[in-house]
């Protein structure tokens, strides 16, 4: 479950303009998050926090100085043209990270995932209805043109995060770009229910609550504890086979979507003036400076 947490988190801190400040409080949101989605007792709160906070100290110490010399890097390409190998690579050398913090916290998750109740499953099944009715009243709007329009306002928003207002001529060709892609809301509406499906019966099996009342919460339990490291292995497959679903029409629409996104970047980057490249350096480059603090404090 931290495992969840954590990459919210991060998802959230790759949003933010006060890169400093949003990871100081990166501890916090993950509690309240992954609290909002198994509402942890009394006895539990403690030791998620710990968890939690443990997690970020390994991170901030470890893996910053990585993060900071990546992001000159990409300073430097994002002045040049870029083609979408280029951008594939940037988007394998960001998954690549997330994957190893996800490592780290496989021990203390898998820890945690053990000894969920029932009860809490119940309410992490309650909340993934919720999310997917707001999923589907943000992206599955009835009529195909007001789907389209959210899609290019989505997408719109985040290219001028990173390169401030598009002109016209831009604007013209991200909505181009947005409706030839092949994203399909329904179908990743699908494969996240399928997901939380797998989720919850991987936790289920891991719990060690016994439920003599309701036999199908415990389906696959076996007799007594699961060993550590398979209980880390179930968890660290359900992350895999979200970057890579198990599926193969599925993962197949995504090894095809990846392909678009990465050209569809690639050319809305060419069409970006030096200004805007300029904007999206100095943008880099306060991340740059925000987590290079971040570490140094570490080491005080």
């Amino acid at each position: 479950m931290i495992i969840g947490a954590l990459a919210a988190v991060l998802a959230l801190l790759a949003g933010c303009s006060a890169l400093r400040l949003a990871y100081s409080q990166g501890p916090n949101w993950a509690y309240w998050w992954l609290d909002g989605y198994v509402d942890f007792n009394d006895e539990q709160s403690p030791r998620v926090r710990d968890a939690i906070d443990a997690w970020f100290q390994w991170h901030r110490a470890t893996q910053l100085p990585d993060h900071v010399a990546l992001l000159a890097q990409a300073q430097v390409q994002a002045l040049q043209p870029l083609n979408a190998a280029q951008v594939c690579r940037w988007i394998g050398e960001v998954e690549t990270r997330v994957g190893n913090a996800i490592e780290h916290a496989l021990p203390a998750t898998a820890e945690l995932a053990r000894g969920l109740t029932p009860q809490q499953l119940q309410h992490l099944e309650r909340k993934y209805a919720k999310n997917n009715q707001k999923f589907a009243a943000d992206y599955l709007q009835t009529s195909p043109a007001e789907r389209l329009q959210a899609s290019v306002k989505r997408v719109l928003e985040r290219a001028e995060s990173f390169y401030g207002r598009l002109d016209d001529a831009q604007r013209a060709r991200l909505a181009q770009g947005v409706a030839a892609s092949p994203f399909d809301a329904e179908l990743w509406l699908a494969e996240r229910q399928r997901r939380q499906r797998d989720t919850l019966k991987t936790l289920r099996r891991l719990s060690l609550s016994k439920v003599p009342d309701h036999p199908e919460l415990v389906e696959g339990l076996s007799n007594g504890e699961l060993p550590a490291g398979e209980a880390q292995a179930s968890l660290k497959a359900l992350f895999d086979n979200a970057l890579h679903s198990p599926r193969p029409a599925y993962r197949a629409y995504q090894q095809r979507l990846a392909r678009y996104n990465c050209a569809f970047a690639a050319q809305m980057h060419q069409l970006s003036t030096p200004e805007q490249r300029q904007r999206l350096a100095l943008r880099l480059k306060g991340w740059e400076d925000d987590l290079r603090a971040l570490a140094g404090d570490a080491n005080r």
